[in-house]
């Protein structure tokens, strides 16, 4: 199983482009994320994580993220290599995201905020927004 799920904030604004052959909307952005306990005496430290989403969800996280805002993300871990001009081998190890979320508080015209209002998810399976819950019928059975 290949799952990564991250929650942090954007250290700029995600860059949008098209691929060449098909046109097909690629977003990519990295998030600083930090690690969950320090060393006594230390300082937290923080990881930036590469992300890259496709199509609708490129598009949605294109118009809507932006630098220092923080964002939840669900994906998978995915490693690449390339040579560049010189011959020189590039390793790279990314987040292609499969889910992305509002992780701020949303704030109002009076400049207060009102926490997780914004909390506004997209599925890129779906190709739409998803409130994140599913209704379960009292006669259905569940899954476990």
């Amino acid at each position: 199983m290949n799952k990564a799920i991250l929650m942090g904030r954007l250290t700029r604004d995600p860059e949008i482009r098209y691929t060449s052959t098909n046109n097909i909307p690629v977003c990519s952005f990295t998030l600083a994320v930090d690690r969950r306990f320090a060393r006594q005496g230390e300082e937290r430290q923080t990881d930036f994580i590469p992300i890259v989403a496709w199509n609708k969800l490129a598009e949605f996280c294109g118009r809507y993220f932006q630098k220092g805002q923080q964002v939840a993300v669900v994906g998978r871990i995915q490693t690449r290599t390339w040579d560049d001009n010189e011959g020189k081998r590039h390793y790279v190890t990314e987040v292609i995201a499969e889910e992305a979320y509002f992780a701020d508080s949303k704030k109002n015209s009076s400049g207060s905020s009102k926490p997780f209002e914004s909390f506004e998810p997209f599925d890129s399976r779906n190709d739409e927004p998803v409130d994140g819950f599913y209704p379960v019928d009292e006669d259905d059975e569940l899954p476990f």
